[in-house]
């Protein structure tokens, strides 16, 4: 009977003690939805579908958005500045992401270097972002993201 409680501990221990890199997607699998996540985000712009864009962010108060107005906080607040700042379908234009590197800081979190370029009616504009994906019950959002 000893032999047998021994045996279940074993195997509760060894089922919990895991490699805690289980818990994430594969560094390919997390590239992969990351890259479609983006990939998501240009259609909706492109749609001028501002709401449908913010679905690839955290929508938290903690989300940090660094941009030319400075740092804000907040989904819904980087929502009404993309509003804002884009709200019709000439200033949204057509989005085109150029994604340079997606680098794993860490389990769970990647960081995403590019440009965008955006193709529009009232004149282009392009620029660099940094972003960073986290793995949150389990799915990757932006919870930061730095664009000029």
């Amino acid at each position: 009977m000893k032999l047998i409680y021994a045996l279940l501990i074993l195997l509760v221990f060894s089922c919990n003690s895991k490699d805690k890199n289980n818990l994430f997607p594969s560094e390919n699998e997390a590239k992969t939805a990351i890259e479609k996540i983006l990939a998501s985000q240009e259609i909706a712009w492109n749609n001028h579908d501002l709401e449908g864009f913010m679905q690839g962010y955290w929508k938290n108060d903690s989300l940090r958005f660094f941009g030319s107005k400075g740092l804000t906080y907040g989904w819904d607040k980087a929502l009404l500045n993309y509003q804002n700042g884009y709200p019709s379908p000439d200033e949204t234009g057509t989005l085109k992401f150029v994604i340079t590197d997606i680098s794993k800081i860490e389990n769970g979190a990647y960081l995403v270097f590019g440009e965008y370029h955006l193709e529009r009616n009232v004149g282009n504009a392009n620029g660099i972002f940094t972003i960073v994906f986290k793995y949150i019950n389990g799915h990757w959002k932006i919870i930061a993201d730095m664009s000029c």
